[in-house]
């Protein structure tokens, strides 16, 4: 039988310290947490769990520093089943780290530390094995990265997923017409076009260049979306789930369409794969399975 298709996700992890609140109090405030974890986060990286949970394979390509966070995220990767040989190990470096605090409602509040020394130089990136991928997906958390690996993937064909998430607007206005697929969230979308309605906002990241689709998610109020060609945009609407954790919900929607894109999934069918996949992690806080997914679409 054939492997499974093979996403690799390129971009941040994040060891994610999960603290479970009953408010988020204006400081100066001292409150004792309901509960507590800590385990990989980061766009790039939950996309990649995600597309192993979802049937898929996948490869990490990033990097973290030789502290004490960095070779457990590495572990922890590794023991969901990504590929992280992809991972470099920066000497003297800093890891991102993130506090998330989550309310009973399961919205969050993030600090984040984004890393230091972990230096922007992708030449050692292993550039040959983009076509061995079914698709690669990218965060705007390192640029230089991102435009390497994509460069490499449309002289592949491998279609390119860019996770538009809230980051300067000259980084998106750079990658965007880079991609394929740009989904944005709705701040970034907000950061690619400042000033702008969403629809104006998707009709200018097609324009940008060789884009084929363009979205963004918007929570409750589902996918607003727009292939190239299309007059109008179409909504693919959201799954109804009580949320108790909406922490890596966008990044595990990314990783199952990237997933989808690789499977050759139309983009309606991919949209509500992946919007399934979105909601059953802000429901459960907890990257679902494939059979979860394929359940929550038939109901």
């Amino acid at each position: 039988m054939a492997s499974p298709p093979l996403v690799i996700c390129l971009g941040n992890v994040v060891a994610d310290h999960t603290f479970r609140v009953e408010d988020v109090p204006a400081p100066p405030a001292k409150i004792a947490a309901r509960s507590y974890s800590i385990g990989p986060g980061g766009m790039a990286a939950n996309a990649a769990i995600a597309a192993v949970r979802l049937g898929g394979r996948a490869a990490f390509w990033g990097r973290v520093g030789d502290d004490m966070n960095g070779e457990p995220l590495a572990a922890a990767l590794e023991a969901e089943g990504v590929d992280v040989t992809g991972l470099r190990r920066v000497p003297g470096g800093r890891t991102p780290v993130g506090a998330v605090l989550v309310d009973p409602r399961g919205e969050r509040t993030i600090v984040s530390f984004r890393g230091s020394g972990l230096g922007t130089d992708a030449a050692w990136l292993p550039l040959e094995r983009i076509r061995q991928a079914g698709a690669l997906c990218c965060d705007p958390r390192w640029p230089e990265g991102v435009a390497a690996a994509a460069a490499a993937a449309r002289e592949a064909g491998v279609p390119v997923v860019l996770d538009g998430e809230r980051s300067e607007t000259r980084i998106l206005v750079d990658l965007v017409p880079r991609v394929d697929h740009a989904i944005f969230s709705v701040p970034g979308l907000a950061n690619f076009l400042p000033g702008r309605g969403p629809e104006e906002g998707l009709r200018q990241a097609l324009a940008s260049g060789p884009v084929k689709v363009a979205a963004v998610t918007q929570g409750e109020k589902g996918v607003l979306w727009m292939a190239a060609g299309d007059d109008k945009p179409t909504r693919t609407p959201a799954f109804d789930v009580l949320a108790t954790n909406t922490t890596g919900a966008g990044d595990v929607f990314h990783g199952a369409y990237a997933l989808a894109v690789a499977e050759g999934m139309d983009t309606p069918r991919a949209m509500r794969f992946a919007a399934a996949a979105g909601a059953l992690r802000a429901r459960d806080g907890a990257t679902p399975t494939r059979a979860m997914v394929e359940e929550m679409m038939a109901g």
